[in-house]
């Protein structure tokens, strides 16, 4: 799990690829829809803050001591931001507990599994932390054909695997999928 332990790997992954999609650290779904732009800034000292204060959360994939990626997962509270929010908002019926907004794989360990062994660490984790209702936002590849560097809301495909339903499509490709965890 992501903590002030596990930070250097983490931060050590991100720094590797760029500080990954842009160089947003992850930070993104963080942010207040309504807030002002870059409210943020900087983006790597805002997100070791959160961490240090138990704010940020992901379920890291390790090689030894190398992260590999992981998968970020909180509360609704916590994760307030989602892509494509006008659409996601139109058919809203009820916030769920918990967002899996986003997935990150290391350059050169794409397709190999690790999201799928980061979604499986994110799912327990919520099952410790209590259970409830969780929700994603993965991209439908087989509709769209898109490069595994910027599916960073995972895919369809490995979501309906782990028993989520696919619930409702927010984007051209983009779906929200759902899944009820019990506590552990």
């Amino acid at each position: 799990m992501l903590d002030e332990s596990t930070w250097p790997a983490f931060a050590k992954l991100v720094e590797a690829n760029g500080g990954i999609f842009g160089g947003c650290w992850c930070i993104a779904f963080h942010l207040d829809p309504a807030g002002p732009k870059g409210q943020c800034k900087p983006y790597r000292d805002t997100k070791e803050r959160l961490v240090r204060e138990g704010r940020a959360q992901a379920a890291l994939v390790f090689d030894g001591e190398e992260a590999l990626g992981w998968c970020q997962f909180g509360r609704t509270v916590e994760l307030p931001n989602v892509k494509n929010r006008k659409n996601y908002e139109a058919g809203l019926d009820e916030l769920p507990d918990w967002r899996l907004p986003c997935f990150f794989v290391g350059k050169g360990y794409r397709k190999r599994g690790i999201a799928k062994i980061a979604l499986r660490g994110a799912l327990e984790e919520i099952a410790r932390l209590g259970g409830g209702t969780v929700e994603a936002y993965p991209y439908d590849v087989e509709a769209v054909k898109t490069s595994s560097s910027f599916l960073h809301g995972g895919t369809v495909r490995m979501f309906l695997a782990e028993g989520f339903e696919q619930v409702r499509q927010i984007g051209k490709s983009q779906w929200v999928v759902r899944k009820t965890i019990g506590p552990a």
